[in-house]
């Protein structure tokens, strides 16, 4: 590494250490959203109009500062105007109609939708809503009924609702597979909560009444058990939003899950008066930070063997009351809401390794985490994301770059274990692999869950997917793995078409460079010997990241639940190290 290069990495290293929280590990910083406050304000203000009054002004505030010029919303101050967040800010806004004040910004946001969908009849918006999300109704449902409950919809708005099955949420998660419902796993208390308040304005005969009255206290019980202490339903503002403003307009406002979820949400406020789309990705950014470090610099670590600690404590010991899945995961965050994962188990058993050097890591807990993992592998050998099974929609159903880093953390340990279990993983790693070469594309790349891009066709990631499996495929390959070279020079290829004439990548061919992309890719590269691109794209780094570290400015390219966008200000940071450090 020249050093410019290394003079960089050192500086990365330096400002990653200098983010650490008082455990001695991340916390990182998610972007404000404005979906998310949109929500959290409607939310509180059918609580509780006048005990969150301040929060509410806050929020709306907020709201009109950042707007964007064409008097819509994106999901972050960096993202365009997109049709979910504006219809559900203008639905926000309904709130203070007749204040002058926000007149202004109502009537743009109005003409704003007017452009985007013609007119702001109900059943255009309703048909615009259903059609932006087809088959999934994670999303466009809650969205509806927001707009119902605001009177966005008019007079008979509850008709344009589809209808969830709520009382399917009584059956037990194993269940879930077969019974194909419309939403994806982590979205049940919406499920819940919606589908009792659209009930409750439908008029069914007596029969359907009368089965619907005994499934309502056994899917309210299955609401309380999925919420936290904290009241905020898998730490997401959107979610716990859009349960509470749904249970109040159902005459529940006097639960213990209402004045826990608004609680939730009035003490996840920021300081500005927006809020995130999560709490925070803690364990996952901890996981990256520690995976990104050089091994000199993890081995002068100070608060070591609490860095160790902390991470293994927040490894899952019981059945997790949301998904009931088995002990030995992790989540995205050791908060109450958090729930485990594939990605967040496997960066975790990685960074794990990394900080294993004087083999002090208790191995139980490692077998652990790979077993909670082999149990998530799908039949067609991928891995998804919350549970093994629920279906094809997202979030449910197996991707490439989860697989692909769920059988790097299988690797990285595999030595450590006898040949019985060594075994064991082999099996799971060969049915991933083959998993793997099914979901190819032609072209060479493969398509990522949790990351897109909003300036690529579909709002797709293709450099991101393919840099995390090839990256994935590289560690295979230099374990010893056979099968790999043409999945591996497709990969290879299709990085190099779509790198930018400046050397670096964007989320698709001829997008601008971002510096996640470019690390990303340049990772890859490096750690499959191409040194000519890797090189070039060091180049690319080299100018797009700014002198002063405290300048850079995250992309919005991560994909949250439904296409919602945020940036996570660590991303840019160690991303970029990460990739230096393969150059090294």
């Amino acid at each position: 590494m020249d050093e410019k290069r290394k003079q960089l990495f050192q500086n990365l290293e330096q400002k990653i250490l200098s983010l650490r929280n008082e455990d001695g590990l991340w916390t990182g910083r998610l972007s404000s959203s404005a979906l998310s406050t949109a929500l959290a304000v409607f939310a509180l203000c059918q609580f509780d109009k006048e005990k969150y009054k301040n929060k509410i002004d806050q929020g709306l505030s907020w709201l009109v500062a950042n707007r964007n010029p064409d008097g819509g919303w994106g999901d972050t101050i960096r993202s365009q105007s997109n049709l979910s967040t504006t219809l559900l800010t203008w639905a926000a806004f309904s709130i203070v109609e007749g204040e002058k004040r926000y007149q202004e910004t109502i009537q743009d946001a109005e003409a704003w939708l007017k452009r985007r969908v013609g007119n702001l009849e109900p059943e255009t918006i309703s048909e615009a809503i259903l059609d932006h999300y087809k088959s999934d109704q994670t999303f466009s449902v809650p969205i509806l009924a927001m707009c119902a409950i605001s009177g966005r919809l008019g007079e008979k708005g509850w008709k344009l609702v589809p209808q969830l099955p709520y009382y399917l949420a009584i059956f037990p998660n194993w269940m879930f597979r077969w019974l194909k419902l419309s939403v994806v796993s982590y979205a049940i208390p919406a499920l819940v909560a919606i589908g009792l308040v659209k009930s409750q304005n439908s008029r069914k005969g007596v029969f359907r009444r009368l089965v619907r009255a005994i499934c309502r206290k056994r899917v309210l019980k299955v609401l309380k058990a999925k919420q936290p202490d904290n009241g905020g339903f898998l730490e997401a503002t959107p979610l716990t939003a859009f349960v509470l403003m749904s249970m109040v307009k159902a005459n529940y406002q006097n639960l213990k899950v209402c004045d826990k979820a608004s609680q939730f949400l009035s003490k996840s406020i920021r300081e500005d008066g927006s809020w995130p789309i999560d709490t925070n990705l803690s364990t996952w950014v901890s996981s990256l930070s520690l995976n990104a470090l050089s091994s000199e610099t993890l081995s002068k670590l100070d608060k070591q063997s609490e860095v160790k600690s902390n991470l293994l404590e927040q490894q899952y010991k019981v059945i997790h009351p949301f998904t009931r899945t088995k002990p030995g995961g992790w989540a995205w965050t050791n908060l109450q809401g958090g729930v485990p994962d594939t990605d967040d188990t496997s960066g975790a058993l990685i960074a794990l390794h990394h900080l294993n050097k004087d083999g002090a890591i208790s191995l139980d807990s490692v077998k652990n985490g790979i077993l909670w993992l082999m149990h998530m592998q799908n039949n067609d050998g991928g891995f998804p994301t919350f549970c093994k099974g629920w279906g094809k929609l997202p979030f449910d159903s197996s991707c490439p770059d989860i697989t692909a880093h769920a059988i790097k953390s299988f690797v990285v340990w595999k030595e450590k274990f006898d040949k019985k279990f060594q075994k064991k993983i082999d099996k799971r790693i060969k049915k991933a692999i083959t998993y793997l070469s099914k979901v190819q594309y032609r072209n060479g790349s493969f398509a990522p869950l949790w990351f897109g891009n909003e300036l690529a066709e579909h709002h797709q990631n293709p450099v991101y997917g393919t840099s995390i499996v090839l990256y994935g495929l590289a560690e295979l390959k230099k374990a010893g793995y056979q099968g790999l070279d043409s999945m591996m020079e497709k990969a290879i290829r299709f990085l190099a078409l779509t790198q930018h004439h400046r050397g670096g990548w964007g989320g698709d061919k001829d997008l601008p460079p971002s510096i996640e992309e470019t690390s990303l890719a340049l990772r890859a590269m490096a750690a499959c010997g191409k040194e000519s691109l890797a090189n070039r794209a060091a180049d690319c780094l080299m100018e797009i990241i700014p002198e002063n570290l405290d300048d850079i400015k995250a992309t919005p390219i991560g994909l949250y639940f439904a296409s919602l966008w945020y940036y996570e200000d660590m991303y840019p940071l160690v991303f970029a190290c990460s990739a230096l450090k393969e150059m090294e």
